[in-house]
């Protein structure tokens, strides 16, 4: 095997083990965020307490995903990192300070005394905004970007004479109707998420699983009415899309669909008869064939119409070198948060409220 063929082979899987991170950190902290988003409504400062406290033991595990797709994305595809961290550096910004007000508020509010109401708002708000930006940055990403120089989708750089691109826009390019609707969309996603965490997470006999049954109910066909629009919307915006939605192999793309819709009903029938694990799972298989079709999808760009992960991707020495320092390191993370689920798998009542 030649070092081009080792290369796009080595590229190919550090692609695949970024999805998985990125699909790791959206069903596990999408849980907790969404969790978040329905403390800013609710009343009784107990159960605001123990939502934090039902995640106290498990939320910095699951955002350290997010850190570790962004450490894989900087290793293997650099050339991504630099250029579209630069495009959307505005609502990443915003994302981050989401995320990182939710960890202050988590400690805070821990400790604090007149000034909890505050913390709990701050716990709230951080996570609603982290949801909104990221999501606005993701629908942003699909659009592509404009750079100074463009160089052919299959180039490999560090291979042969090459011009690295950067990014030619502004910092309010992100902007767009489509991307401002997929923050909305991260939103309902999180909410219906955080709802079924609630009800898993709290004993049956607690009053907040009655409302966060509301909040399930409401979210779940918000959110598919949000995917019939997407989906709708992106045929006629992203030819790319259209090509393989519609073209000589619609029927994978059908069988993903069924898939979903199965999977969607299946999340619907488990928290109707209050088998609140089983509709997690469900739900993160309607999150994982999401995840994967919209992977399938942009094959083989990262960001469509700007980099393929090929052109993007590090030199041949550089992804060796990384694969050999990092490639042991994903199964202790799997395993760490199996083990933290494992030990925190016990459901609450408010009386555990966090802070007391």
């Amino acid at each position: 095997m030649d070092m081009v063929n080792v290369k796009d082979l080595l590229t190919t899987a550090w692609w695949c083990i970024l999805g998985f991170s990125f699909f790791a950190y959206l069903i596990l902290d999408g849980a907790d965020l969404g969790a978040g988003v329905i403390s800013l409504f609710v009343k009784d400062p107990q159960e605001k307490g123990a939502i934090m406290a039902s995640m106290a033991g498990t939320w910095d595990a699951n955002e350290t995903w997010l850190v570790v797709a962004g450490g894989v994305m900087f290793g293997t595809f650099p050339y991504v990192y630099g250029s579209a961290f630069h495009y959307l550096m505005v609502p990443l910004a915003l994302a981050l300070w989401g995320i990182i007000s939710r960890a202050i508020a988590l400690e805070f509010y821990h400790h604090a005394d007149s000034s909890k109401r505050f913390w709990g708002f701050m716990f709230g708000f951080g996570s609603l905004i982290t949801p909104y930006f990221a999501g606005m940055a993701m629908g942003a990403a699909l659009m592509g970007f404009p750079m100074t120089s463009m160089h052919p989708a299959n180039a490999h750089p560090g291979t042969g004479p090459f011009t690295l691109p950067t990014y030619a826009g502004g910092p309010l390019n992100f902007v767009s109707p489509f991307s401002i609707w997929t923050g909305f969309g991260a939103l309902i996603a999180v909410a219906l998420a955080g709802s079924l965490f609630i009800r898993a997470r709290f004993e049956k006999h607690c009053p907040i699983r009655k409302t966060a049954l509301t909040w399930a109910n409401t979210s779940f066909y918000l959110a598919l009415a949000a995917v019939v629009v997407t989906v709708v919307w992106s045929i006629f915006l992203f030819p790319w899309a259209a090509h393989k939605w519609l073209g000589s192999h619609w029927w994978v793309w059908l069988l993903v669909l069924l898939g979903t819709v199965f999977a969607a009903f299946k999340t619907r029938q488990a928290t109707a008869n209050g088998h609140d694990m089983a509709a997690i799972l469900w739900l993160d298989l309607v999150v994982l064939l999401m995840w994967g079709g919209m992977m399938g999808t942009m094959y083989p760009w990262i960001v469509p119409n700007t980099w393929t992960i090929f052109g993007g991707a590090s030199p041949n020495v550089s992804l060796v070198t990384f694969t050999m320092a990092m490639i042991g390191f994903f199964p202790i993370m799997v395993f760490y948060n199996a083990y933290q689920w494992w030990v925190f798998r016990g459901r609450i009542t408010k009386l555990v409220a966090y802070g007391h």
